[in-house]
């Protein structure tokens, strides 16, 4: 009997994961997992550990808001994503913020992988589960690309909680940690692609002042009192202190990149001083554009990510695929229209089954560039 790459548990019963674990590994005593638990089951992460434990079974994994499962989403359960044999995998943590800092962790990545990637006729994938927290993680994927280039392609997610609070959200066999990140080598492995169907209008602005994931200014001026006329202007919507965490995920920020590829931020805290946090750093002098999320195409949205995802595996798909959805883009279109363009992925798919999580932000490449991008309010998907 072939055993199956993903299984999903409705319920977090120790019998059922023991069978399932022993079947594994019986089958192919190298077996690995990853594991995804939403963030209502966190607790039951040590009652995994511990079976992989007994068991000698490499895990690694991460904590999100929900899961996908069913072709919709949902707080309760565990997907268990079977490997053959555990990829290369290293769990860092208490990880430093700043340039400096992101600096520090990419070597101390790259120096962990490089002994992995000698075989050169083999693709590989670098997946990073990260925590949502972490300021610095598009500095970081900048800093891995300058030393590894295209020898691998990227794609990964932000776990964590969605009240942005902080919480332990990444795990292996032993530890249970924050403010880190989780990476797997996956080899073979063609990458992940990412997409989002935001419109660009046509005025730009710029973010004359920045520290991180932190606006101070735009155009010279408070950032958070330009946001409001732009808002105010564009769509005729009143934002206030009181609204801003109801409104502000409708109207993001997109960075316009030279290639006139657009990462979109969307903010998700307000400073006393006037400052936007968004989620992902934003470049100082970077050229921003004030996206109206009500444009967002899914049909567009799910017609380039099937496309893509084709392309990357010689126009196939009919296996099982990872997906991850983001929370913000969730909010603005709502549980039901969510849910529908996860069920409309699945059927365009035709894939056996799909396995993945809400996630904080996505990492992966745009169909047009191998180039690693943060984003915010996109899916992307891989095939596993």
């Amino acid at each position: 009997m072939v055993q199956p790459y993903m299984r999903y548990f409705a319920t977090i019963d120790v019998v059922e994961l023991a069978h399932t674990l022993d079947e594994w590994q019986s089958a192919n005593p190298s077996v690995g997992i990853l594991a995804l638990f939403p963030e209502a089951c966190r607790e039951s992460v040590s009652v995994l550990q511990s079976l992989c434990r007994q068991r000698k079974i490499p895990l690694a994994g991460g904590i999100f808001p929900e899961l996908i499962a069913d072709n919709g989403f949902t707080r309760e359960g565990v997907w268990l994503l079977r490997f053959d044999e555990m990829p290369y995998v290293a769990l860092y943590e208490d990880l430093e913020a700043g340039r400096a800092g992101a600096i520090r962790a990419s070597v101390e990545i790259v120096a962990g992988l490089r002994p992995q990637l000698s075989d050169s006729s083999k693709s590989a994938t670098l997946f990073m589960l990260f925590d949502a927290l972490v300021p610095n993680i598009a500095t970081m994927l900048d800093e891995i690309y300058l030393q590894l280039a295209n020898r691998v392609h990227y794609a990964g997610a932000n776990a964590g909680s969605e009240t942005f609070q902080p919480m332990p959200c990444l795990f292996n066999n032993e530890r249970l940690i924050q403010n880190g990140v989780l990476v797997m080598l996956l080899t073979p492995h063609h990458g992940a692609i990412l997409e989002h169907g935001y419109c660009v209008p046509p005025k730009n602005i710029t973010a004359t002042t920045t520290d991180g994931n932190r606006i101070l200014q735009i155009d010279w001026r408070p950032a958070f009192e330009v946001y409001q006329e732009l808002v105010r202007a564009q769509f005729g919507v009143e934002i206030t202190r009181e609204n801003f965490y109801q409104y502000g995920v409708h109207f993001p920020f997109g960075i316009i990149r030279a290639n006139h590829n657009v990462v979109v931020r969307i903010p998700v805290a307000l400073g006393d001083d006037g400052s936007l946090f968004c989620v992902g750093e934003v470049p100082a002098h970077a050229v921003l554009a004030l996206l109206e999320a009500p444009k967002v195409d899914s049909v567009q949205t799910l017609e380039a990510l099937t496309k893509g995802l084709a392309d990357l595996n010689d126009g196939s798909i009919d296996e099982d695929v990872m997906l991850f959805y983001c929370a913000g883009r969730r909010l603005h279109m709502g549980v039901e229209a969510a849910t529908t363009e996860v069920e409309e992925f699945a059927r365009r798919t035709g894939a056996a089954q799909v396995a993945g999580a809400l996630s904080l932000g996505e990492i992966g490449g745009s169909t047009l560039w191998g180039y690693p991008l943060f984003h915010n309010a996109t899916l992307v998907a891989a095939l596993w």
